[in-house]
């Protein structure tokens, strides 16, 4: 999971460099292009390819229109944003995942989780600041939304996981992006520079082997036990952040993401404690 999480923070360094250059869509579009060889390798290797078919179609659609609103709002805030802060941010989605699981999976929510649900998105207020003199723009609200869209295929994720294999997920998330995000990215397409290859190339390799490590840190382990890693992204981003941007977060985005962690990290304990499952591909992570 500690690798995942590194490989992951990897690829969304790539995709923040690029993002200046071309649109959002466009980028959603290079990352799924960049990374699919590797999966369907991944998948022959695997013996899996007969699974790819036998798929619940109308949850792949959804999952897929709702992968480029995730997608193309968390560009669009790494575009404007440390990546350390998107990365705060985006924390807050295993809590939506949460509350979602109510209305659409109707899982019922005691009052003890429902409030490290409130104090987290407390922590997501406290990082945009939207009274103060903090980073309550546009691009802060984006990266928000593009958690909660985030949060919504995380419960198709737990619905097609009963049917469907988690190759299948993966193949078909990475194949519905780039068709979805590629037909709103064609009227504003920009060909893509030599010099942005090798990170396109960056890209798709660390976001591959990123889902090959956390498919198999959730086939190894007990979820409850190896979910907490998935905040140790945030050392990843904040050393990238330094060694490639020269950016630290702010006090406030520290305390916001002390805040959203200790949340997220509580309501993961009282899910263990009351026998809630967590996704097997590991859907409460941050965006791949």
């Amino acid at each position: 999971m500690l690798l995942a999480g590194l490989l992951f923070a990897g690829m969304d360094a790539g995709m923040k460099w690029i993002s200046g250059d071309y649109s959002p869509f466009q980028v959603a579009v290079l990352r799924s292009v960049s990374a699919l060889p590797l999966v369907a390798l991944w998948i022959v290797l695997r013996g899996k390819a007969g699974t790819l078919l036998r798929v619940h179609w109308p949850l792949h659609l959804l999952r897929g229109v709702l992968g480029v609103g995730m997608m193309a709002g968390f560009v669009y805030g790494l575009a404007r944003m440390p990546l350390s802060t998107a990365y705060t941010i985006v924390f807050v989605a295993p809590l939506l995942v949460t509350a979602l699981a109510v209305p659409f999976l109707g899982e019922k929510v005691g009052p003890r989780r429902w409030i490290a649900i409130v104090v987290g998105l407390l922590g997501v207020i406290v990082v945009l600041r939207p009274t103060g003199e903090g980073v309550a723009t546009l691009a802060g609200l984006v990266v928000l939304l593009a958690a909660l869209c985030y949060s919504i295929a995380a419960i198709t994720v737990r619905k097609l996981a009963l049917r469907d294999s988690p190759e299948a997920m993966v193949f078909w998330f990475l194949v519905l992006l780039a068709v979805f995000a590629g037909a709103v990215a064609a009227f504003d397409w920009r060909p893509v520079q030599p010099g942005h290859l090798g990170v396109i190339a960056i890209v798709g390799l660390t976001g591959a082997l990123g889902q090959v490590a956390l498919t198999h840190a959730f086939r190894l382990g007990e979820a409850s036990q190896i979910a907490p890693l998935e905040y140790a992204a945030l050392v990843w981003v904040v050393l990238l952040d330094l060694a490639l941007w020269q950016a630290l977060p702010d006090r406030m985005t520290w305390l916001g993401a002390a805040i959203i962690i200790a949340s997220g990290l509580y309501l993961i304990r009282r899910e263990r404690a009351v026998g809630v499952p967590r996704d097997p591909d590991g859907a409460q992570t941050p965006p791949p």
